[in-house]
C-alpha cells in the first residue's frame, strides 16, 4: 500500500502532470475572461467579434497549406467569440524569434561550407534528366549531392542498433546524437556505457534530445546526468508550463555521426520497442540508413546547425570535424544527399522530395509509413500515378500507436484504393519505416511521416539515393514485408463503417492538420 501512495504521489508531482494542469488553467482563465467581458460588456463582444473576422480572412490570405487553413477556418467562424482570439495565440506554427534567428544564422553559415562538388554535379547530369532535376531541388536547399558515399540499408531496428554498437566502438575523435526519444533500457544503456568510455578516453561526445519526446522516457534534466559521465547534452525545446503554439515544433530527427565519415539515418529512436526488446503494439518494424563516405559531412553540418542555435557557448569550428581523406572510400557508389527539413520557412522539402518521387515514377512505387495522413497534392499526385499505369504501393500498420491516428490513416484508404493505389497493412504490428523507392533507381529513407506534423511543424532529415547499392535491399525488403500483410481491398471490412464511425473519421480528417 505504500509502494502505491508513493508511486501515486510520484505521478502528481511528475513534470508531465504539473505541466498538463497548468496549461489546462491557463486555458480555462482564458476562456473564463473571454467570457465575462462579452457578457458584462458589448464592447468587448463586438471586439472578439471583429478579431474572429480578421483571423479569418488572415488564415485565408497567408501561404500555408489549404488544409491547415480549412482546419483553423470552420473552428473560428464556428465559435467566433473564442476562435479568433484562440488563433491569434495559438495558430502560427513558428518557432520563437530568437530561436528562429539563431537557427537562419547558423544554416547559412554552416551550409555555404559544402559548396557543390564537381563530380557528383557531373554524375548527377548523367543520370538523365528526372533524376537531375530531383537533385538539384535538393540541392537548392542547401544540401548538396556527393558521389563517393557507401549506402547500407538496415532493416528492421535490430540491424541498425547493432551496426551502432560497432560503429561507436571504433570512434577515435567524435560522435554526434540527435533523437527524437531517448529512453533507458537494453538499446539506450548499450550505447551509453560506450559514450561513457569514449568520452573517458578523450572522444568528444555531444547529444541532443527532444523535449517533448523524452517527456515520458527520461528523467528531468537527464541532460544534467550526462553532463556528469562527460557527455556534452542539449535538451531542444523543453516543454513548459506556457501556452504556446512553438510548443509544436520538435526535433523529430534521427541523427548518428562518428569522427565524419559514418553516419546513420532513419526512423530509429533509442528506446526499446524500436528494436523489439519490448513490445508496445506488435512486431515494430522499422528502416535506416548507414553512410560511410563524403554525404556524411551533411549530417555534420546538420547536427552543428542544430547544436550552436541551442548552446550558449562559442559556435563551433566545423573544420575540425571534417573527416580524414584516408578514412573515405574512393569508388563512385551512386548518388547520395541528405537532406532536412525545417519549420522556419515555407518551403516543405520532405513533401517536394515524396512528390518528385511519385510524380517521376514510371513503372513501380513503393512506400513504407507509419501514418498515411495526405494533403490534396499528395492524394491527387499518388491517384494520378496509379491512374497512369504506376504500380503504387503502399505498407501502413495494422495496429496503431495512437487510435485516432490509426482512424484517420483508414479514412484515406477509401479515395486511394478506388483509385487504384494498393494499400497493405502490417499485420504483426507496427510498421514505422518512412521509405520510397521507385523504379529500382531512387529511394529515400528518412524520418518523415506523412502527416502534417512531419510535413509542416517539425525538423525531419532524410536521404535521397540514386543508383546506390541498397536501393535494390530497400526494394526487396518492401516485397518481403508484403508477405506478412493483409491488402486492403475494395470489398474489404475497413472500407465498410456504420454512420457514427464515418462521422468520426469525417471529423478527424477534417482536423487532421492541427493533431
Amino acid at each position: 500500500m505504500t509502494k502505491v501512495i508513493l508511486k501515486l504521489r510520484e505521478w502528481l508531482f511528475s513534470r508531465v502532470v504539473v505541466v498538463g494542469l497548468l496549461i489546462v488553467i491557463q486555458i480555462a482563465l482564458l476562456t473564463l475572461a473571454v467570457l465575462r467581458l462579452s457578457r458584462y460588456f458589448a464592447v468587448f463582444y463586438g471586439i472578439f467579434m471583429l478579431l474572429s473576422v480578421i483571423m479569418t480572412l488572415a488564415v485565408i490570405d497567408k501561404e500555408e497549406n489549404p488544409s491547415y487553413k480549412l482546419a483553423w477556418v470552420i473552428p473560428i467562424m464556428a465559435f467566433p467569440l473564442f476562435g479568433g482570439f484562440f488563433y491569434l495565440m495559438f495558430g502560427n506554427p513558428r518557432l520563437s524569434h530568437r530561436l528562429s534567428e539563431r537557427l537562419t544564422r547558423e544554416q547559412d553559415r554552416l551550409t555555404a561550407l559544402m559548396p557543390p562538388c564537381r563530380e557528383a554535379c557531373a554524375q548527377a547530369a548523367a543520370l538523365g534528366e528526372e533524376l537531375r532535376n530531383q537533385s538539384e531541388y535538393i540541392a537548392r536547399t542547401g544540401f548538396p549531392p556527393f558521389a563517393r558515399t557507401e549506402t547500407t540499408y538496415l532493416s528492421p531496428g535490430e540491424e541498425k542498433f547493432r551496426a551502432m554498437l560497432a560503429a561507436l566502438e571504433k570512434a577515435e575523435r567524435y560522435i554526434f546524437l540527435e533523437y527524437f526519444i531517448i529512453e533507458e533500457g537494453v538499446m539506450w544503456n548499450s550505447i551509453l556505457e560506450i559514450l561513457e568510455r569514449k568520452a573517458a578516453q578523450g572522444v568528444e561526445v555531444r547529444v541532443i534530445y527532444d523535449g517533448f519526446g523524452c517527456l515520458l522516457t527520461l528523467p528531468d534534466d537527464y541532460f544534467k546526468t550526462l553532463r556528469s559521465k562527460g557527455i556534452r547534452c542539449i535538451e531542444f525545446n523543453p516543454l513548459i508550463p506556457v501556452l504556446t503554439m512553438f510548443m509544436n515544433n520538435r526535433d523529430h530527427r534521427k541523427i548518428l555521426v562518428i569522427d565524419g565519415h559514418t553516419g546513420f539515418m532513419g526512423g530509429v529512436n533509442l528506446a526499446d520497442e524500436y528494436i523489439n526488446a519490448r513490445v508496445k503494439f506488435g512486431h515494430w518494424k522499422d528502416a535506416a540508413v548507414m553512410l560511410h563516405g563524403d554525404a556524411v559531412w551533411s549530417l555534420v553540418i546538420m547536427f552543428l546547425t542544430m547544436w550552436d542555435s541551442l548552446s550558449d557557448e562559442r559556435a563551433s569550428d566545423p573544420e575540425r570535424f571534417r573527416p580524414l581523406p584516408e578514412e573515405l572510400p574512393e569508388h563512385k557508389n551512386g548518388l547520395v544527399q541528405p537532406y532536412t527539413d525545417s519549420p522556419l520557412d515555407r518551403e516543405q522539402v520532405g513533401e517536394m522530395v515524396y512528390l518528385n518521387i511519385i510524380n517521376r515514377a514510371h513503372r513501380y512505387l513503393y512506400i513504407c509509413t507509419p501514418y498515411l495522413i495526405v494533403d490534396n497534392e499528395t492524394v491527387t499526385a499518388l491517384l494520378l500515378a496509379a491512374k497512369s499505369g504506376v504500380d503504387v504501393r503502399i505498407i501502413t500498420p495494422h495496429i496503431g500507436d495512437k487510435w485516432y491516428v490509426h482512424l484517420l490513416t483508414r479514412a484515406y484508404y477509401p479515395q486511394l484504393v478506388r483509385g487504384g493505389v494498393k494499400i497493405y497493412e502490417y499485420t504483426p504490428g507496427f510498421i514505422h519505416s518512412k521509405t520510397f523507392v521507385a523504379d529500382d533507381r531512387v529511394a529515400t529513407v528518412g524520418t518523415i511521416n506523412l502527416d502534417y506534423r512531419s510535413l509542416y511543424l517539425h525538423f525531419e532529415c532524410g536521404v535521397w539515393m540514386a543508383d546506390t547499392s541498397c536501393i535494390g535491399e530497400i526494394r526487396e525488403d518492401f516485397l518481403r514485408t508484403l508477405q506478412r500483410c493483409e491488402q486492403v481491398t475494395p470489398d474489404s471490412p475497413l472500407l465498410r463503417m456504420g454512420g457514427f464511425k464515418q462521422l468520426i473519421r469525417a471529423v478527424l480528417r477534417l482536423f487532421a492538420p492541427l493533431m
